[in-house]
């Protein structure tokens, strides 16, 4: 069986009723939901979606289009980067299917939720139409605000959807690629300039890990600060490294980490380097835990 994942995000994480909503916009689909949340700080939510592809990309796009319905982007003010009320739709294949497959789904997706919903739309990671389209900060730079001047600029002709400013729903970046893993690490202080530091010495392009992007962040409701993770290759670049990188940058300025957070899912995989390497076990492999064989074909 083909299995694929869908990991929408969008930009609301405020309102205790939007998850509800998106709940029901896609229960009428044969998909697991892995995982829904949201954030007040980032002001965003994210959903974890998995299925056979057809059912995923069903899914995908009603809960897509129910958040457009939901989310006005004039008002829209968070923490986290965004263009738009859905800011990303990445589609990533699991099991019994490639890349390539993955990039079909991701592009048609892209053209029927850009023309259903009159939303413009780019390709980004494998589904990209260009290698500068590829990073999703490159892509994203700007962000809501820079819409207006971007879309009258040639250079970024929209790939799917109207070339046109949409101010309620803003853009949209669809895409294909591996499982990402979203970690945050909270720091013991509350100085951002520290966190902001410290996150442009781990990512990637401050000259810090291959496969990190990072950037500092206030929580306001904790009163600290913390460094916040996409690790784009969990197998080149696994957790543990980028946790002990922070926690070496973070003891420059006399600051300790105080708790990480894991959001979402992540590959059990992934998991199993982080217990090999704090455990101080080699050879330690998933297929030592037991629920690991309750996976159909693992």
């Amino acid at each position: 069986m083909k299995i694929l994942e869908c990991v929408p995000n969008f930009s609301e994480g405020r309102d205790p009723n939007f998850l509800k909503e998106l709940e029901a916009a896609v229960r009428p689909f044969p998909v697991k939901i892995l995982d829904l949340s949201r954030d007040p700080d980032h002001h965003r939510a994210d959903m974890t979606i998995l299925g056979e592809p057809a059912a995923v990309e069903a899914a995908a796009m009603a809960v897509a289009c129910r958040a457009v319905d939901l989310i006005d982007m004039t008002r829209h003010q968070g923490s986290h980067p965004r263009m738009g009320a859905v800011d990303v739709v990445p589609f990533i294949p699991i099991r019994g299917m490639g890349m390539d497959e993955a990039v079909v789904i991701a592009r048609r997706f892209g053209k029927a939720f850009g023309e259903a919903k009159k939303v413009p739309v780019f390709f980004y990671e494998d589904a990209a139409t260009s290698e500068a389209r590829r990073n999703l900060v490159d892509l994203r730079k700007g962000e809501y605000e820079a819409l207006p001047v971007k879309l009258a600029d040639p250079a970024w002709t929209v790939d799917a959807g109207p070339q046109e400013f949409n101010p309620r729903a803003g853009a949209t970046a669809v895409g294909a690629r591996m499982p990402l893993i979203a970690f945050n690490v909270n720091l013991n202080c509350n100085d951002l300039e520290v966190a902001k530091k410290i996150a442009n010495a781990v990512r990637h392009l401050g000259g810090g890990l291959r496969y990190v992007k990072a950037m500092g962040l206030r929580l306001e409701d904790k009163g600290i600060v913390q460094v916040s993770m996409n690790l784009v290759n969990y197998q080149r670049t696994p957790i543990h490294r980028a946790v002990e990188l922070i926690k070496a940058e973070a003891a420059r300025y006399g600051v300790t980490v105080r708790e990480c957070e894991l959001v979402g899912l992540a590959p059990i995989e992934a998991i199993q380097e982080v217990v090999s390497y704090y455990l101080q076990i080699p050879e330690f492999n998933a297929k030592q835990i037991i629920e690991y064989h309750l996976i159909p074909d693992a």
